[in-house]
C-alpha cells in the first residue's frame, strides 16, 4: 500500500493520525496495520469507504452495535455473503472447466 493510499485513508476518517516522531515522520502503531488490512478487505468485498468509515466509528466506539449501527453492520454482512456464494459459484464453474480437457 503506497503512502499516499494510508494519507487518503487519515484525511477520509478511517485511519485516525499517528503520532509523529521528534523529525516528524508518522510513526503508525502495529494495530494500523489490522486495521489497513480491513479497509482493504472491505473495499475488496464492495463495501463504500462510507459504510467503511461507518462501521469503524461503530468499532471504534468499543460498545457493542445497537440501531443503526447493528442494522448496518447487519447489511453489509448479507452482501458479503451474497458475494461469496457469487465467488463460490464461479470457483466450482472455473473448476469444472480445468478438468473437462
Amino acid at each position: 500500500m503506497t503512502t499516499k493510499t494510508v494519507r487518503f485513508y487519515e484525511q477520509a476518517g478511517l485511519l485516525p493520525e499517528p503520532p509523529r516522531t521528534p523529525s516528524g515522520y508518522r510513526d503508525y502503531p502495529p494495530e494500523s496495520a489490522d486495521r489497513l488490512l480491513f479497509i482493504r478487505g472491505a473495499q475488496a468485498a464492495g463495501l463504500s469507504l462510507a459504510a467503511i468509515r461507518d462501521i469503524l466509528l461503530i468499532h471504534d466506539s468499543g460498545q457493542t452495535p445497537h440501531g443503526r449501527g447493528a442494522d448496518l453492520i447487519a447489511s453489509q454482512l448479507r452482501q458479503i455473503e451474497i458475494r461469496l456464494e457469487e465467488l463460490t459459484h464461479t470457483r466450482n464453474a472455473l473448476r469444472a472447466m480445468a478438468t473437462r480437457e
